[in-house]
Formats: structure tokens, C-alpha cells, sequence
């Protein structure tokens, strides 16, 4: 394979691992920061780092010319802007400021999805998000899709619920023999972040891509036996579950009882998850070593 180079917009939990990933095979790795003490730590790694906000239009006047691009960019509450800022007029403004790139990739949720009642979701299945944030990255997919320029040569990856080291949800309340504030019921959704960043690269190198792809492990659980095996796993006491307040983020989550399906994933880009279920992502990151 050429060498070829990447942008990565928002470098976070999922564009660090990706940025070294790209580096450690020869690309040439840009990747955007509004921190300048993260610009130092990128720049250490080998990466080319970008001062860049994309909530400030100014900043994204010299993004550099490139092969690849991923916009991967996550929320910061501390930042001041709303989920709509961030999702949907920040990829605008990238949009706007980009130069030509042979492709672009929007890492986006399976949150733009409703309540589908326990059955599978597809890619086909239609959109209608509850929550702010899968609102916002709607609205995003759907001025992608319809850009004169830009449609023809992006891929939308909807990420299911991206867990890893570091990123184990309610581990600290499980420990700690607190009920969770959940339902036990309803389907969880996940990938692990190395699959996630396994997912990418296949988006950004196959030569034929479809416009959508849901990217998941393929194997939903219940909630309550996702907990359950956290704490088996932590020597914790059995999980207990609270109904939530019916307007939290919690609950509006637990609405959602959907199933994703990965078959496109896997039969169009041959994806392969190195973690087939969250069995074994859980055991590597917090089982016995």
C-alpha cells in the first residue's frame, strides 16, 4: 500500500489510538487540538499537530491537503457550546475549510436511531433520534449526504457504544456496590475502541464504500448481563438497578431498545472485530492478567 496522509479531526479517545495506528505504518498523521500541551504531547508521538477548534471558523483556514480525513470529534461540556455547535456547525465549518481529499470520514452515533422496540437496526432503518447529541449528528449526516462536493467521496460510521481501557461506564458505582441508575433491561450496544479504529482504516482504504455503516460488535447484550459481568469480573457484589428520572440522559438511553446489526460491515469491508463480544473486551481490559 502507498504511503498516504491523514487528517484527524479531534484527536480523543478514539483519534489518539487511530493517529498512532496511521503513523506506526509509514502515513503522514495531521491531527487537530485546541490545547496547545496537547500539541506538544502530539508532536512528541511523531504526529504533525493543528491548532484548530472547529466551533471557530478561523481556525481552520490552513488545514493541510491530504488523503484522508476523519472528523472525529467529542463533546466537552467545559467548552461552552451546545451538542449542535459542536456536531452539526462545527463539521459544517470543516466542511467549508477543507481542501479536496480522496476521503472523508464522519464518525457519527447509532443515537440518530429511535426506539425500535427490541428488534435489529440497519442501516436502513429510518432515523429519529431523541437525544440532543444524535439530533445534532443527524442533522450533520443529512448536510453531508445532500453536499454537491463532499457526498460523493464520505463514509458515516454510527458507532455503537465505544468502551476501552480507561472507559468501562458505572465501573467505579459497581465497586463501590451503588445501585445504577439504569434499567437492567433494554439492549446495550457496543465496540470496542481498537475495533472502532479497526473500522476506520477499512473505511478509509477500501476502494469501495457504501455512504452508511453501523460499526458494533455484532453481539448486543442486556444491560443487566453487560453489569453483571463487570462485577463478576471486579469480585463485586451483584449490580442493582434504580429507575432513573424519566428526563435524564439515562433514561432517555434506556428508551432506545434497539439491536445493530454489523452484517453490512462485515460483508462489504470484511471487518473482523478483534473483540467479538463484550466478554472478551471486559476481560482484557479488567480480568485476571
Amino acid at each position: 500500500m502507498p504511503q498516504r496522509s491523514r487528517l484527524v479531526i479531534g484527536c480523543g479517545y478514539v483519534g489518539q489510538p487511530l493517529a498512532a495506528a496511521w503513523h506506526a505504518v509509514g502515513s503522514t498523521v495531521y491531527v487537530t487540538t485546541r490545547s496547545q500541551d496537547r500539541f506538544r504531547h502530539f508532536e512528541n508521538q511523531g504526529w504533525k499537530p493543528v491548532l484548530a477548534d472547529v466551533t471557530n471558523p478561523q481556525t481552520l483556514r490552513h488545514l493541510p491537503e491530504v488523503d484522508t480525513v476523519v472528523v472525529s470529534v467529542g463533546f466537552d461540556p467545559a467548552a461552552g457550546h451546545s451538542r449542535e455547535e459542536v456536531f452539526f456547525q462545527g463539521f459544517r465549518n470543516v466542511l467549508e475549510a477543507l481542501p479536496q481529499v480522496r476521503r472523508l470520514i464522519l464518525v457519527s452515533t447509532t443515537g440518530v436511531y429511535g426506539d425500535a422496540g427490541g428488534e435489529v437496526v440497519d442501516e436502513q432503518t429510518p432515523c429519529e433520534p431523541a437525544r440532543e447529541g444524535g439530533k445534532a449528528f443527524l442533522k450533520a449526516e443529512t448536510y453531508l449526504k445532500e453536499h454537491p462536493v463532499w457526498s460523493s467521496r464520505s463514509v458515516i460510521l454510527r458507532m455503537a457504544g465505544i468502551y476501552g481501557p480507561g472507559r468501562i461506564p458505572r465501573m467505579a458505582d459497581i465497586q463501590a456496590g451503588k445501585p445504577i441508575p439504569s434499567p437492567g433491561g433494554g439492549a446495550l450496544n457496543l465496540i470496542h475502541v481498537d475495533d472502532a479504529v479497526t473500522a476506520i482504516q477499512l473505511a478509509a482504504d477500501a476502494e469501495q464504500v457504501s455512504p452508511v455503516y453501523i460499526v458494533s460488535d455484532g453481539h448486543p447484550t442486556e444491560r443487566r448481563d453487560y453489569y453483571r459481568e463487570v462485577a463478576r469480573l471486579l469480585d463485586a457484589p451483584e449490580p442493582t438497578f434504580d429507575e432513573p428520572d424519566p428526563n435524564s440522559p439515562a433514561a432517555l438511553r434506556a428508551q432506545s431498545d434497539r439491536r445493530m446489526s454489523n452484517q453490512r460491515l462485515v460483508e462489504e469491508l470484511g471487518f473482523q472485530p478483534k473483540y467479538p463480544s463484550y466478554r472478551e473486551g471486559l476481560f482484557k481490559i479488567i480480568g485476571p492478567q
